[in-house]
């Protein structure tokens, strides 16, 4: 890997990204910010966690100066809380040069942002549509605009906002920079590329990154009834730090989080009905580890960049490969290694293998797990944590207490009470969750058992609509 200090970048971002921690290029950032730096458009396809935002932001750096003026630079990204990470993140990069960086997005009261624009940062972070009211009251300019981002284009395609994009894009200098990352590359997306990107370099990603190779990528067949006790006996086999568990729609959500947290989990909710309030609530107490389980919509968690996440859990199937893409992304991040697991039931199985055939990875068939093999975990993981804190040795304020037991009681008699006290026996709460019908890939295909067959069958699935099949035009 090439260090930044080894490609020409000034002493003031060399500064910034030393007091950030960081020494040697991702993957895609060697290939991104030497292109970028040259003024070439760039198509970058890259999920959350690769590094993306240093990608584009040292370039953006490097090139504003930072003198006050006009919007130099801007960044459009599918959600509000990306653009916070997405600011926050290039002023860091271009704090030694006294460059500023904008966030912009809906839920925030719009004169406070007024306020904030008077004070001329050069670069604006938004999402698409507070963006456009910014524009129609005149309190945006982007006719001095020299570089445009556009973080998880597929996503923000998937979200509705194709219109409002190019709408933006006609408002720039037809001269500008342009550069684009998207996780996957579907067709509204090159189709976007060709009509406004000039000869872009196109960064690939090898099948292998499409899904991050430090998730282990799992699935379950279960019934759809069985569901959630299994999902209970995961957590309390697995005890993830932080979790994600994905359903398919709101009310899905809402009945997870109620179900989880009457079994005795501490979970939250977060999907598209929420205030912007209720969501900054959640999610900062999932940040900061007072919640150890987020229930989510695909839509609810789009662009969120939180570290830490160990568990995703896709209780339902995703409706689409690239909805898993991004689902997976969550975990696995920097480095740190995670785990996916996702359930199927046994008529999503064609909808399974049509997945894999875009990542280009099989899932691995792990056993559903019985009540027995949870006692098993919960008892293994109770007598770890005895044996540390005895290993520890600060227990000189509990030994009168258990002085006086071992006069009434033997000693292994006293630990076996105790192993019991701690752990977490198997909670049979009844809870009720709506079925949903089960998901149909378009694609028939043979069934023989639920193992994946192998080899040459996986020919018979011919290319997704959603694989970028023509990257030549953009070499």
């Amino acid at each position: 890997m090439r260090r930044f200090d080894e490609i020409g970048l000034s002493e003031e971002v060399i500064r910034a990204i030393r007091n950030m921690g960081f020494e040697e290029m991702t993957p895609i950032q060697e290939q991104a910010i030497p292109s970028a730096l040259s003024g070439r458009d760039i198509i970058g396809q890259a999920q959350t966690g690769t590094g993306k935002t240093a990608a584009f932001g040292i370039p953006m750096a490097e090139k504003i100066t930072a003198n006050y003026g006009p919007v130099s630079g801007l960044v459009i990204t599918p959600t509000r809380e990306l653009a916070v990470q997405v600011a926050e993140e290039l002023n860091r990069i271009g704090q030694f040069k006294g460059i500023r960086a904008l966030p912009i997005y809906g839920g925030q009261d719009m004169e406070r942002q007024v306020r904030a624009l008077r004070n001329r940062p050069r670069i604006i972070v938004g999402t698409p549509g507070r963006l456009m009211d910014h524009m129609r009251r005149k309190t945006i300019r982007l006719q001095e605009v020299m570089m445009v981002v556009l973080d998880e284009a597929d996503e923000m395609l998937g979200m509705g906002f194709i219109d409002d994009i190019e709408h933006i894009l006609k408002e720039v200098p037809a001269d500008r920079q342009m550069l684009l990352f998207s996780a996957t590359m579907p067709g509204p997306v090159q189709s976007l590329a060709q009509r406004f990107m000039n000869n872009p370099q196109y960064i690939s990603v090898k099948a292998k990154e499409v899904t991050a190779p430090n998730t282990g990528q799992y699935y379950l067949e279960v019934n759809e009834k069985d569901k959630f006790d299994v999902l209970c006996r995961l957590l309390d086999i697995e005890s993830p730090e932080l979790s994600i568990v994905f359903g398919r729609t709101k009310r899905r959500v809402d009945e997870l989080f109620e179900a989880l947290n009457k079994r005795g989990y501490s979970a939250e909710a977060i999907h598209g009905d929420l205030t912007q309030a209720r969501r900054d609530s959640v999610m900062r107490r999932f940040k900061e580890g007072g919640t150890e389980i987020l229930v989510a919509t695909d839509v609810a968690a789009r662009g969120l960049d939180i570290s830490g996440v160990t568990h995703v859990y896709n209780f339902d199937i995703p409706q689409d490969p690239e909805g898993y893409v991004h689902r997976i992304g969550r975990t696995g991040r920097a480095g740190n290694p995670g785990k996916a697991i996702t359930f199927v039931t046994p008529r999503e199985f064609n909808h399974l293998r049509l997945i894999e055939h875009v990542i280009k990875r099989r899932m691995i068939r792990q056993p559903v797990p019985g009540i027995d093999a949870a006692m098993e975990e919960q008892k293994r993981l109770v007598v770890e944590r005895l044996a540390q804190t005895a290993k520890e040795g600060d227990t000189a304020r509990y030994r009168e207490a258990a002085q006086g037991l071992l006069e009434v009681s033997d000693s292994l008699s006293l630990l076996s009470a105790a192993i019991k006290l701690l752990v977490k026996e198997p909670d049979t709460t009844p809870v009720q969750l709506t079925e949903e019908a089960p998901l149909r890939s378009k694609r028939p295909g043979p069934r023989r058992g639920f193992e994946p067959a192998a080899g040459p069958r996986e020919k018979k699935y011919p290319p997704s609509k959603h694989l970028h099949r023509d990257r030549k035009q953009f070499k």
